[in-house]
């Protein structure tokens, strides 16, 4: 083997060596170390289908399932001629307590501050008054509903309306251009779209209702638009359009919640981009509850005591996950915030959870890096003594990330970081909060009800420490049902790659103490000269020299190699650019070899994300190879990062 080839093993081998870091005693919860010890004997006793059924019993049914499970991956139905309905189990579950209907449900934080809340019982009331609202226009069970909004409280009374009476919803992300949205319109037939005025986003007004009227003009399925006024709009009224407020206070507060079967479609959940056949996942009434229960149980772990913050946007499935199904389903107090982390103070995030009071947060893993960026000063200026955790999703954690987060934001504190996909409906490998030992950047192992393996290119296991393709070996409610009106795509996409697996397309690999590390798309895995080399292995190089502050390494064409990686890296303040690159020339070829030589870095001032925080590295491949942006940009948080990465790309040149 050369030089090159054994030296490559060895950041992938570091990674796989962190230690195992048990939880200190203070940090332990012995009410969820009985949950799970007693939810394992039941998985250890009958399989995960058992761990389901165990979980089910948790939620309230209006008729008890006949049989468990019917069929296999591609083909499965859940709790078969059971009834249940998500809205009641979010909302009147509790809001029929008196004990908690006067319990707080949801904090909800504008960007320029306003402050309001919800109870459980003053939820229901809003939820009912717009689902009779949604009925007086025309909206019956099946039917789909589209949302376009940012994190409101009436995003989440329209969720639940629709859940209330059977309505299919799905969320368009805010950010989505008319163009997409019509898309997507098209292809649910949408026959009523949710909006508001305008948004508020880092100071400005965006003009949603303006985005809606054009996309709707191309999607004639719309019959109403309902608007809430978020901003003060003036509107001229048009056709078809409906006032929020107006709708709601002529409805009666009473609207009973339809018993609806297990495996009808709840949700649909189109993905990002503008292809020309959006991919809707489709994922079911009892399924994605029961994913969401199970979910935030083992990677949360709520509490009464808990004020609870999903720091990320109502169009990143996330989101719904947490914090309008999960955490309901668990009975806590949400915190919402509509608009961005970073604004208008660079410390807004301490900001909000001090304020607050939250207990636990759950971000994407660059939330973290920009808290490091801005300074080790900042978290001490606003120290957060009831934080117990901190969770992390969506793309991969790096070690030096994980250790700043955790030595800086709070003494022990626990920092999970969680796996899942939107077509899995819940992360389903991570420590389990309060019980579970930490490796940094690890995803742990999985939670109850999952079961996976890692296969070589023909489908073999292979041994631990060694790179393959990710795959579950079991169906599990949470998984989505179908692609909408192409199921033959959804077999195509998932099931046939490796028969009797799902395939997640992520490359990964299992450390000796059974601890999974996710490395990435298998497609975003550089090819340089025949050798396979995960981003994540160059970008924890990279984002552990001094005066990094984030990171992305993507791979571009090269007429000889076939690709090469090149780095884009944001500093930290006082940085100087040509040291930090040196050290992360130096330190990458020191720990993977000569191979993963840097073609090019690029020092810019922030890196594109998305609303969820996650680093839109098809946006930097195409600037590195093109020297311009001519991709969909819809769901970027922050166009001034483009211009930011042009300059870096066109200044190198």
């Amino acid at each position: 083997m050369s030089k090159d080839s054994s030296a490559m093993e060895d950041p992938l081998h570091a990674l796989l060596a962190e230690p195992l870091r048990p939880l200190a005693e203070a940090r332990r919860s012995p009410r969820q170390a009985r949950l799970l010890a007693e939810a394992r004997a039941v998985e250890a006793a009958g399989g995960p289908d058992a761990y389901w059924a165990w979980a089910a019993e948790r939620l309230r049914w209006t008729r008890r399932w006949s049989r468990l499970r019917e069929g296999e991956f591609g083909d499965t139905r859940w709790f078969v001629n059971g009834q249940l309905n998500v809205c009641d189990n979010c909302v009147d579950r509790f809001a029929d307590d008196p004990l908690h209907a006067d319990r707080t449900a949801i904090i909800w934080e504008g960007e320029p501050g306003e402050v309001m809340s919800l109870s459980y019982r003053k939820l229901r009331e809003a939820v009912a008054r717009c689902a009779n609202g949604l009925k007086s226009l025309g909206i019956e069970a099946g039917d789909v509903v589209a949302l376009y909004l940012p994190n409101l409280p009436e995003t989440l009374v329209a969720i639940h309306a629709c859940n209330r009476i059977g309505a299919i919803h799905t969320i368009l992300f805010s950010g989505f251009s008319a163009e997409a949205m019509a898309l997507r319109l098209q292809s649910a037939r949408a026959k009523l779209v949710v909006t508001v005025d305008a948004s508020w986003r880092r100071g400005k007004k965006v003009a949603l209702l303006e985005n809606v009227r054009r996309a709707c003009a191309e999607a004639p399925s719309v019959r109403n638009v309902v608007v809430v006024d978020r901003a003060g709009t003036d509107i001229e009224w048009r056709a078809g359009e409906v006032a929020y407020a107006q709708l709601l206070a002529t409805q009666s507060p009473e609207c009973p919640c339809v018993p609806l079967d297990a495996n009808s479609p709840a949700f649909l959940m189109f993905t990002s981009g503008t292809e020309s056949r959006p991919k809707g996942i489709v994922h079911s009434v009892a399924g994605f509850l029961l994913g969401a229960w199970s979910n935030v149980q083992w990677q949360i772990g709520l509490t009464p005591d808990d004020i609870y913050w999903c720091a990320t946007d109502v169009g990143w499935l996330t989101f719904p996950i947490h914090a309008v199904v999960g955490g309901l389903a668990h009975g806590g107090t949400l915190l919402w915030y509509e608009g961005a982390i970073d604004f208008p103070s660079l410390e807004r995030f301490y900001e909000v959870a001090e304020r607050h009071g939250v207990t636990k947060i759950l971000a994407a893993p660059t939330v973290l890096r920009m808290l490091r960026a801005i300074g080790d000063e900042s978290a001490h200026r606003h120290p957060l003594p009831r934080l117990e955790l901190l969770s992390v999703q969506g793309e991969p954690l790096d070690a030096e990330t994980f250790r700043w987060a955790t030595q800086t934001l709070g003494r022990d504190l626990p920092l999970i970081n969680a796996y899942g996909q939107t077509e899995t409906g819940a992360t389903w490998t991570h420590p389990v909060f309060g019980v579970d030992a930490i490796k940094a950047g690890s995803c742990g192992r999985p939670v109850p009800g999952y079961v996976y393996e890692i296969l070589d290119d023909a489908g073999q296991p292979v041994p631990d420490g060694v790179k393959g393709n990710l795959v579950l070996c079991t169906p599990s409610p949470s998984l989505a049902r179908t692609i909408w009106d192409d199921h033959e795509r959804f077999l195509q996409t998932y099931f046939r790659r490796f028969p009797g697996r799902y395939y997640t397309a992520d490359e990964a690999v299992r450390d000796a103490d059974g601890h999974l590390w996710v490395l990435g798309r298998a497609d975003d895995v550089i090819n340089v000269a025949a050798h396979r080399i995960s981003t994540m292995e160059i970008e924890s190089i990279a984002s552990a020299q001094d005066g990094v502050a984030d990171a992305a390494v993507v791979g571009v064409k090269d007429t000889v190699k076939g690709t090469v990686p090149v780095a884009f890296l944001s500093l930290r303040a006082g940085a100087d650019s040509s040291q930090v690159s040196a050290a992360v020339r130096a330190a990458i070829e020191r720990g993977i070899g000569g191979i993963a030589r840097l073609d090019k870095i690029y020092i810019c001032s922030a890196l594109p994300k998305t609303r969820a925080g996650k680093t839109m590295r098809r946006l930097l491949r195409e600037a590195a190879e093109t020297g311009a942006i001519r991709g969909d940009t819809t769901g970027l948080d922050d166009l001034s990062t483009l211009v930011a990465v042009i300059e870096a790309v066109q200044g190198s040149a």
